[in-house]
């Protein structure tokens, strides 16, 4: 008999959390008892799933004790990791965070399962999720970076507004009304706002650094010249990506096309003769990534283009957890 483990959701009744839960259900992950845990405001609320009850309870330092809690999935903001991710770790759970709080440790593993699920060996009690932006890049450049080599990258991020969660899709939907936003700092409707986390003093935003410099410690190649540009656009649900690659090694167009269509989690999209390319509109609810207009950089030496299409919430938070978690059972 298959083997059954105790799993908890820290923030189950936000977007993420609640899309653990779809996700779990959906890859019938061998669970034999759920906890979900949120902030005291939540706290009572019955979630339904898979024929059993979840009732919300509220964080706290002791919330972990004498549950045998095998896995934690994290999704609360950093503020809450860096707090109570040690304290489920000390309880005996392993944590897989989304959060920003850890992925930059250098003793936690930040890791996407089809890029480089050996770095969950790693962890000592805490395992980070990348950045959503970084997910879907890191899947679409790990198999043609082993071939040819990466020297250069160019990301132009047009992410939607579900990446801000609950306010940010509200913001949109009420900004088509006419209404005034509350979560960005300028209408998100009939706009693009160039403008993702705070500002650095390099002029970069924090999004734009995350996928700097998550690329790097993903890839395990910190030679890697990256530069980024992050924007919020006016969709729902799924982050679209220009990615322009500058490679070492000399490559032909019609290898990366054979490269990325037998690459684990990648769905190429490319027929430009019949308009067929990846969309945000397309992606919703799918765990894959998917990649079209490839092309070559006809300005320079062995340059391409490509555009990288996935749902943020799914591989890029919610599915890219549980994959982790599905290659720790083998650990555990």
């Amino acid at each position: 008999m298959m083997k059954k483990f105790n799993i908890a959701i820290v923030g189950i009744t936000g977007m993420v959390g609640r899309s653990f839960l779809q996700v779990l259900s959906e890859n019938k992950f061998p669970i034999n008892k759920i906890y979900g845990f949120a902030s005291s405001k939540s706290a009572g609320i019955n979630i339904d799933f898979n024929g059993q009850k979840i009732i919300v309870e509220e964080l706290t330092e002791n919330s972990f004790k004498n549950k045998n809690i095998d896995i934690a999935l994290f999704s609360a903001g950093g503020q809450i990791s860096e707090k109570y991710a040690p304290i489920a770790v000390k309880d005996g759970a392993i944590v897989i965070d989304n959060s920003s709080a850890w992925r930059m440790h250098k003793d936690v593993p930040l890791v996407v399962p089809e890029v480089n699920p050996e770095d969950i060996k790693l962890n000592n009690g805490i395992i980070a999720n990348p950045n959503c932006s970084t997910i879907q890049a890191v899947v679409a450049l790990k198999p043609l970076h082993d071939k040819y080599t990466i020297k250069r990258i160019v990301y132009s991020t047009y992410q939607s507004v579900s990446g801000a969660g609950y306010e940010g899709v509200k913001d949109l939907e009420n900004g088509i009304k006419g209404e005034a936003p509350k979560k960005f700092i300028y209408p998100i409707a009939y706009n693009c706002i160039p403008h993702i986390d705070i500002f650095l003093d390099n002029g970069y935003t924090k999004e734009e650094m995350k996928m700097i410099n998550e690329t790097k410690k993903i890839l395990h190649c910190d030679s890697i010249g990256i530069t980024a540009t992050t924007v919020r656009v006016p969709v729902s649900a799924g982050h679209s990506e220009s990615i322009n690659v500058e490679f070492k090694d000399s490559f032909k167009l019609e290898d990366i096309f054979n490269i990325l269509k037998n690459s684990d989690g990648i769905i190429v999209e490319d027929d430009v003769k019949n308009n067929i390319y990846p969309m945000a509109i397309n992606c919703k609810g799918k765990n894959d990534v998917f990649i079209g207009r490839l092309r070559r950089d006809e300005s320079i030496e062995n340059g391409l283009n490509m555009w990288v299409v996935s749902d943020n919430i799914r591989k890029g938070a919610a599915t890219n957890a549980v994959q982790i978690a599905e290659k720790l059972l083998q650990y555990l």
